[in-house]
């Protein structure tokens, strides 16, 4: 089996983490101590692409924790499932980052960097079919944008042919007051451009505008930010933890998705979405897990798909669904909304069925989008980032830390040309000043146990 190694990096990083492996643990019948207690063994048959096992029968995370601070770190050893994961593989430092990306890229990352490398090794050493990083970071804060670029620097040095896979939360004015965080943002964009292989950018403006306008939880807390970004994790990492093809592995993945090297910043979806007070009222059927996932509401990322083209795009059904309806309504999503798909790359929507659903959950569906309409996101960035630095401001926190000016001016060109490059093959989407809306819909119905099975 194709080996996974997760790397959770700051604050934000091993938050998240400690929701994404309760999730993993529930949908692989693990209890707290990584012993199985499931009463089938399809959940074990590749259990190993995320765990390895230990002599003494249970199952323990391939994963090493971060963070410039002891604090988190203390919180994830004393939570539920803290006895899970090895004491080794959590590796701390003493004074923080500060929320600046110098201090995690220049001075007190580069102090951690050769424990966290050390760890890394001995992982992969231990591996028979490895294949790549799975980094969980916030490109917002100081740890995960400075030490996350710089340890992606170098992986991308010690091992040249694996791939580097990031789920990278964006920063978000109406999540956190830190002003410094489109800095830190756009120097880690420059260097993901040419140090990740794929990125999936999940965008705490999305996440909370998800949870105010579609869930109604009137004061979202950080879990219940963090509590999306792991279901999200878990549907689009259950093709690589269940039997199947399509998207099977990180290489498959980036094949399918990546048609063009640098645009490789996709845009996530789950569904099914819906307030407490309505689930019990809402018939969920394919049909409406479709038009879900292509519904703008339910992206993972603040931008609107209308205004830009589909490069590619999958969608992974979990559940007992019917592959033909699954096949109908993706083909009518298709037919109807045609000038918002890529003409240049044919077939450029895959889809997939997993038989074994969520936790607690009869049917759900994942989506992966390689849109040019991230640009709307890209360019919230740098607008917030040009602002700033147009008045210098804050710029002596980084310069104090060894930074050179001419690295804003250099990093900020960096995003622009990405950003240029996702417009050129925009194709011509609907002008600037055009409606905000979602995509238009199909009819709804719908409902085989087993393996994921790859539809186109």
């Amino acid at each position: 089996m194709r080996e996974i190694i997760a790397i959770h990096l700051g604050q934000c990083g091993n938050k998240v983490a400690q929701s994404f492996w309760e999730t993993l643990c529930e949908e692989h019948c693990l209890n707290e101590r990584g012993q199985f207690v499931g009463k089938h063994f399809l959940p074990l048959q590749r259990m190993n692409v995320y765990f390895d096992e230990a002599p003494c029968c249970n199952f323990v995370p391939r994963a090493i924790f971060a963070d410039l601070e002891p604090g988190t770190l203390n919180g994830l050893k004393c939570s539920r499932y803290g006895k899970l994961f090895s004491p080794e593989s959590m590796i701390n430092g003493v004074l923080g980052a500060g929320n600046n990306w110098a201090r995690g890229y220049h001075t007190e990352g580069a102090e951690l960097l050769d424990r966290i490398v050390d760890v890394t090794r001995k992982m992969v050493e231990g591996c028979d079919c490895f294949q790549g990083f799975q980094l969980v970071h916030s490109i917002g804060g100081g740890t995960g944008s400075g030490l996350g670029t710089l340890l992606m620097e170098n992986l991308k040095d010690d091992y040249p042919r694996k791939i580097i896979n990031t789920f990278s939360v964006i920063p978000s004015a109406k999540v956190s007051e830190v002003v410094v965080e489109p800095y830190n943002a756009v120097f880690t964009l420059s260097s993901m451009i040419g140090c990740s292989d794929e990125t999936f950018c999940l965008d705490n403006e999305a996440l909370y505008d998800i949870n105010m306008t579609t869930l109604r939880i009137e004061k979202p807390s950080l879990d219940d930010l963090n509590h999306l970004i792991s279901m999200a994790m878990a549907g689009i990492t259950c093709s690589f933890r269940y039997p199947g093809q399509l998207n099977s592995d990180l290489r498959k993945l980036l094949t399918n998705m990546v048609p063009y090297k640098k645009l490789h910043f996709f845009v996530p979806g789950i569904a099914p979405l819906t307030s407490i007070e309505n689930q019990c009222y809402r018939q969920l059927s394919v049909a409406e897990l479709v038009n879900q996932i292509f519904d703008e509401r339910n992206l993972m990322a603040a931008c609107c798909p209308t205004k830009g083209k589909y490069l590619t795009a999958a969608a992974l059904f979990r559940g007992r669904v019917s592959t033909r309806i699954v096949e109908e309504q993706m083909a009518n999503i298709q037919q109807k909304n045609a000038n918002c798909f890529s003409q240049s790359i044919p077939n450029n929507v895959k889809s997939a069925i997993c038989d074994i659903p969520p936790h607690g959950m009869k049917m759900a569906a994942t989506f992966i989008a390689n849109t040019t309409a991230i640009t709307q996101l890209f360019n919230r960035l740098l607008d917030q980032f040009g602002t700033m630095f147009r008045r210098k401001a804050f710029i002596h926190w980084y310069t104090g830390e060894g930074m050179d000016e001419r690295e804003f001016s250099e990093a900020e060109q960096c995003v622009r040309g990405l950003v240029k490059e996702y417009e050129e093959y925009d194709e011509g989407g609907l002008p600037a000043g055009s409606t905000r809306g979602s995509f238009k819909g199909g009819s709804m119905m719908g409902s085989t146990k087993g393996s994921v099975h790859s539809m186109n």
